[in-house]
Order: C-alpha cells, then structure tokens, then sequence
C-alpha cells in the first residue's frame, strides 16, 4: 500500500520491472554509483513511454546469502517507494543494484541521500532528461 500512498501524492505511479529485456535497456544506459548501490537509468522511447516511473531490484549472490539478499531488496524497494515519487521522472526505466555489505549495512538515512543525489546526477548530466 506505500506505494499508492506515494505515488497518489505525487500523482505518478511507481511500476515493477519484471522483464530481463528490461533490465539489459537500463544496464547498458547511463549509471550512477554510490556508497549503497549502484543506478542504472534509461528514458524510455516515446513509442514504450508511459507516464509511470518503472523501477527494478537485483541484487546477485555477490552479496551473500538468500537472507541477505532479500533485505538488501527489501531495503532498496523501502528506499525506492520513498524517494521516486518525488525525484525521479515519469518515462524513465530505473534499476537498483545492490552493493555487497554497503547495501545491507549502511544506515537508511544515508541511503536516502545517495539515491537523491544519484537521481539528480543522472539527470542533470549534459541538460538532458527532461
């Protein structure tokens, strides 16, 4: 339900990537590392572009175990329903890589920033992005 709650405030809705093919757009677009993890963004065409922010997780075993996994996914969709609704841009496709230890251990308030801070590089690089 956090996700209707921000996104009906903002007036833009927040999707789930499911498709690999996806996930392979914004991999080879720009990205922005952090302490955290890493962003991949990628403005869709204006034939795909809806007006909803598509956002995607993946963390690989690099970052442990299955339980360890899933918290830092856990903790990047938190990270994703509270920031993107009011930084990140309708008709952009964004994935969250996890970052072995740093994702799980670094504090959430210092998460929060690397995402605002990464999202206004990724579109304040060359003017574009709007």
């Amino acid at each position: 339900m956090p996700d209707r709650a921000a996104s009906a405030v903002s007036g833009v809705r927040l999707e789930t990537l499911c498709k690999r093919t996806d996930f392979l757009r914004a991999a080879s677009a720009r990205r922005q590392g952090t302490a955290g993890f890493l962003l991949q963004a990628r403005r869709r065409p204006e034939d795909e572009a809806g007006q909803a922010i598509r956002v995607g997780f993946t963390c690989s075993k690099k970052l442990g175990n299955a339980v360890t996994r899933n918290r830092a996914k856990r903790r990047l969709r938190a990270l994703a329903r509270e920031v993107m609704p009011g930084a990140a841009r309708p008709g952009w496709d964004y994935v969250l890589v996890g970052r072995p230890g740093a994702t799980v251990e670094r504090g959430f308030a210092e998460l929060r920033a690397d995402l605002a801070a990464a999202l206004s590089r990724v579109h304040g690089a060359r003017g574009e992005g709007k």
